[in-house]
């Protein structure tokens, strides 16, 4: 029995054309139309239903004779490698056992998210699933030596010393590496929920050989999650070279990446290799990758694709086996709007997505951030310095504009100009850029005529009024929040009504 088991995409059933409001067969259609099957099994998400229930209706008219089964993922991010590899080890693998074993299985890598055709392609390859992998090309990229539908042999020949460079055996690769030991040498602190999730994806991809790219605001430690990445993928260990794309002049950004060959230019008075040879056989780090001018993002598309470089002057290309991680703070989705990014690199890169949270939203890191900082600081003093509660309080309300980069140099910076062991609240040396609200930031200036107490009675009858409110008038609430008894606010109030 052939069974044809899919995720369903929002191209599904039906798609719009390139002209006009044309409606062409969407992927699934199209393969089944193409390929013959006894059974379609459609995966269906939170986000796909009504486009599952759509093509199992399309399917019914167009081949009656045809079986269709829908599995309801329960999938609540389509973008979360484990969650997708979680779903279809347990909920989607149990329902394809029910075919037996003499079933002829096949996966299509055309429908749902990129993340999704990564898992297919993992458990595939590793053998997993006893798959065929299916996937169908768009119209207009037909031609007569790319068909329509086409099997991704992952064994092909074409590709022996790949096989056995690129792709070791677990066993006798990446058995002994151990991830929390890692973790530790590079120092990364935290376990928020979004952190761990994090690092898991990180985990997961860093044993094959997909581009990455992280995205994160500045300072979330990108970079760090990188060198993770190369540690944990058994590659050389010096083997890690990093660059950043905005420090690179435009004229120059082709010879620093690629190489130069002398007389290429005015002033290649040598041979000069570029920083994917450096790399070569190891991981390379691009940050800032959206500042990289659209040329050569040309030229980035096709070492991604053909695992070539051609260095300045050189004439013909040269196979580099470089793991490439990019990084970026950028939109990339504005920038590709504005076409200031390639969308084919983009979604090249995006095979292997992972996102870092702004300290801002793992708060419950920041006490364990902060004195992780301290600890490394007080090695250089003479005097270590010591954080009290209300200091770490105050280091967990603030915004952290510049995330972990920002809280480790007001750690530092406050540690060595304090004269007191003991740095308190006030003692933290916060620069608050415009628009984000520091509570110390916003005390008023003394002068001629202010009165510290009456400022200190309007603060105070403000935050009860603030509490109050946020907690719908409930006192004890309103208490807790304050921190004070019950009967403080209760006499607060009663206070205010004389």
């Amino acid at each position: 029995m052939h069974v044809l088991v899919t995720f369903t995409g929002f191209h599904d059933p039906y798609t719009l054309g390139l002209v006009g409001e044309e409606q062409q067969a969407g992927p699934i259609l199209s393969l089944v139309k193409a390929r013959t099957f006894d059974h379609v099994v459609l995966i269906s998400t939170l986000n796909t239903r009504e486009n599952t229930a759509a093509t199992e209706s399309a399917l019914r008219v167009s081949n009656p004779g045809i079986e269709v089964s829908i599995i309801d993922a329960a999938l609540s991010d389509p973008t979360d490698y484990i969650e997708i590899l979680r779903v279809l080890r347990t909920q989607v693998r149990l329902a394809l056992e029910s075919y037996g074993a003499r079933t002829d299985l096949s996966v299509a890598v055309a429908s749902g998210t990129p993340q999704m055709h990564a898992a297919w392609l993992l458990m595939v390859a590793s053998g997993e699933l006893p798959a065929r992998i299916l996937h169908i090309r768009p119209p207009r990229f037909v031609t007569a030596d790319k068909p329509l539908v086409s099997e991704v042999d992952l064994l092909s020949r074409e590709f022996p010393e790949v096989r056995s460079a690129q792709v070791p055996e677990p066993e006798s690769h990446y058995a002994s590496v151990d991830t929390g030991e890692i973790i530790r040498s590079l120092g990364i602190v935290g376990d928020h929920p979004e952190l761990k999730k994090a690092l898991e994806i990180a985990a997961t991809l860093a044993s094959s050989d997909v581009p990455i790219l992280i995205l994160g605001e500045t300072g979330t430690g990108k970079e760090l999650l990188a060198r993770f990445v190369h540690l944990a993928s058994g590659r050389p260990t010096e083997r890690f070279v990093t660059i950043n794309c905005a420090a690179i002049p435009n004229d120059l950004v082709e010879s620093i990446l690629f190489g130069h060959r002398k007389g290429s230019f005015t002033g290649a008075i040598s041979d000069q290799e570029g920083k994917f040879v450096q790399a070569d056989g190891g991981t390379l780090f691009l940050d800032e990758l959206g500042e990289l001018p659209l040329e050569t993002q040309a030229k980035l598309l096709r070492v991604v694709q053909e695992g070539q470089i051609e260095p300045v002057g050189a004439g013909k290309p040269v196979d580099v086996d470089v793991r490439l991680i990019a990084a970026t703070n950028a939109n990339l989705a504005r920038a590709i709007r504005r076409g200031k990014f390639r969308e084919d690199l983009y979604y090249r890169l995006n095979v292997g997505e992972i996102r870092l949270p702004a300290l801002r939203h793992r708060r419950s890191d920041i006490p364990k951030l902060a004195l992780a900082v301290l600890d490394r600081v007080n090695a250089s003093l003479k005097q270590p310095k010591r954080l009290t509660t209300a200091a770490l309080q105050r280091l967990q309300a603030h915004d952290w504009p510049g995330n972990i980069r920002d809280l480790a140099n007001v750690i530092e910076r406050s540690a060595r100009l304090a004269r007191s062991p003991v740095l308190d609240a006030d003692d933290l040396l916060l620069s608050e850029p415009v628009g984000h609200a520091d509570p110390l930031a916003a005390l008023p200036e003394p002068v001629e005529g202010f009165s510290l107490e009456e400022f200190l009675s309007s603060a105070r009858k403000q935050l009860v009024l603030r509490a109050l409110e946020i907690s719908q008038g409930n006192q004890s609430e309103a208490a807790r929040l304050l921190g004070v008894t019950s009967q403080a606010v209760h006499k607060f109030l009663r206070k205010t009504k004389q």
